[in-house]
């Protein structure tokens, strides 16, 4: 049997056993002692925690390295400096004060700018994307702390931060999630490929994702952690405002400005919830002092001002073409030579790549600091006859314009048309290609059409499908709202939320959650 979404909910509200709830208890069993067979504390790489926790069934291995991992960094992080107040009753003027004290600074930056300043963070669209690209290990993971409390849906302490959660995931929807939205933008300029970065760039979603993993273990740490992550942060409106400003989509950004707010949003609900966990016969004090530590391991690992503060266009040039090498030196030929060596010579050996750059230059190939259509070396990239067509990528092609370009275009202070000037542009389209581009958003749901209309019969089911007709047979057999909201828990998280499954459990989730 078809069901539709609303079906299912209707046999969940009239099929309700209320089956005892099952606390999931996390294993531990290398964590509970800290301490290897010679004595000492095993070190492990955020790279290899974050890995091992984003697999679709980590093993107990990579969950007790994980919780041994986030004790050594609860550890670290005590050393910290936290600008929090000594006591909890004092939070939530704390917050408020924060965010008045980010919109002063805002405001001073955008006066800067309209008097002429150049930009604070990237000197040029390269800079922005190599940005993208390297907080990409936390922003693919956005939200995952929470993880850990969605089987707690019962409880009323731990509702807000479950709706902190779902907000994150988009509620089930693929054009508010925020990975989808991370991954598109990804995508969109070619910075997919990430998982190279140092180790220091995954050390804040590794923290996120052993938060997930061991909430039992660490709910105060959760919550000090959510408390920090969900304040607004200036970088986060500049970056809004330079993305913008170089024709990169900022809406993943302003997204989080709008539901960060101190007034409704996610800073908000952070406060609230230490009030709503705090023991009642318990040590008060210890958990908030919990609270603190887990608050600062914000502070740990590659941040968005250390990475952008971190680019240099000169190295990241020969990192591009250094990756090109191993490839490229087999495939030209010896037709063309430069300062009397090959192509293929040049690449062979990757320490030359600097050297080759300066001989292309030198011989007329590259003409730097004028438009990049002037030099014979761009043309081989760029456009319908470029010989090199398709070698780079997009990122790629933009850190060689923007280095041959160099102050021709303008430096900090040049400003290309925006992002948003575009859309407006966009919109004096004819209604005809209107209707077109909205046809086209609305099936870019990452679930089959017929499925974003409530009122529409699921798909019949075909391989394509698979997973979705699967998990829409399973849920019709569930023993009422308990036994489907454990069905689909494992669904939202980190690793499948963003999946089609992931969106359609995320839906079923958010409205059983809410459902009477």
């Amino acid at each position: 049997m078809v069901l539709t979404e609303e079906g299912l909910m209707d046999r969940l509200r009239n099929n309700d056993a209320r089956t005892p709830y099952e606390q999931h208890v996390a294993k531990g069993a290398l964590a509970s002692t800290g301490r290897v067979a010679d004595g000492r504390t095993p070190h492990f790489d955020a790279k290899q925690i974050y890995f091992g926790l984003m697999g679709a069934r980590p093993d107990d291995l990579a969950v007790a390295r994980s919780r041994l991992y986030l004790t050594q960094l609860l550890a670290e992080a005590i050393a910290c400096d936290a600008d929090l107040p000594d006591r909890p009753e004092k939070l939530q003027a704390w917050s408020i004060a924060h965010t008045e004290k980010v919109g002063t600074q805002y405001r001073q930056y955008l006066k800067a700018r309209r008097a002429g300043d150049t930009r604070q963070y990237f000197t040029n669209k390269s800079h922005a994307l190599y940005f993208l690209k390297g907080v990409a290990p936390t922003k693919l993971v956005d939200g995952a702390w929470l993880y850990g409390l969605l089987q707690h849906w019962r409880d009323p302490r731990f509702l807000p931060l479950i709706q902190t959660y779902l907000e994150e995931l988009g509620e089930g929807a693929a054009d508010k999630n925020h990975v989808v939205l991370y991954k598109k933008l990804l995508g969109t300029h070619g910075c997919l490929q990430w998982h190279s970065l140092s180790d220091a760039h995954f050390i804040q979603g590794a923290i996120q994702l052993a938060l997930a993993q061991h909430t039992a273990h660490f709910l105060p740490e959760v919550i000090g952690y959510n408390l920090g992550y969900e304040q607004l942060p200036l970088h986060l409106l500049i970056s809004a405002y330079e993305l913008n400003e170089l024709g990169i989509d900022p809406y993943y950004f302003t997204l989080h400005v709008t539901v960060d707010n101190a007034s409704t949003g996610h800073a908000m609900q952070a406060v609230q919830a230490v009030f709503d966990a705090l023991p009642q016969v318990a040590d008060k004090k210890e958990f908030y002092r919990r609270v603190v530590n887990g608050y600062k391991l914000n502070e740990l690992g590659a941040s968005t001002n250390s990475v952008i503060a971190s680019f240099d266009l000169d190295e990241e040039l020969v990192a591009v073409l250094t990756a090109k090498a191993g490839v490229g030196a087999q495939l030209h030929s010896d037709y063309c030579k430069i300062a009397g060596k090959t192509v293929n010579e040049w690449l062979a050996v990757p320490a030359q790549i600097p050297m080759f750059l300066a001989s292309l230059e030198e011989n007329g190939w590259i003409k730097r600091h004028q438009n990049p259509e002037n030099s014979r070396f761009w043309k081989l990239i760029q456009g319908e006859q470029a010989h090199m067509f398709g070698v780079f990528n997009a990122y790629e092609k933009q850190v060689i314009h923007d280095w041959i370009a160099g102050d021709s275009a303008g430096g900090t202070g040049s400003r290309p048309i925006s992002f948003r000037a575009r859309q407006r542009l966009a919109t004096q389209d004819s209604p005809a290609t209107m209707h077109y581009r909205n046809s086209a958003l609305r099936s870019d749901c990452s679930i089959p059409k017929a499925w974003c209309d409530s009122d529409a019969t699921m798909p019949s089911h075909s391989d394509i499908d698979a997973d979705l007709h699967q998990l829409e047979q399973r849920l019709a057999n569930a023993p009422g709202k308990d036994g489907a909201m454990t069905l689909l828990i494992p669904l939202l998280s980190p690793v499948h939320h963003h999946t089609a499954p992931g969106l359609m459990a995320t839906r079923l989730y958010t409205r059983l959650l809410h459902d009477a």
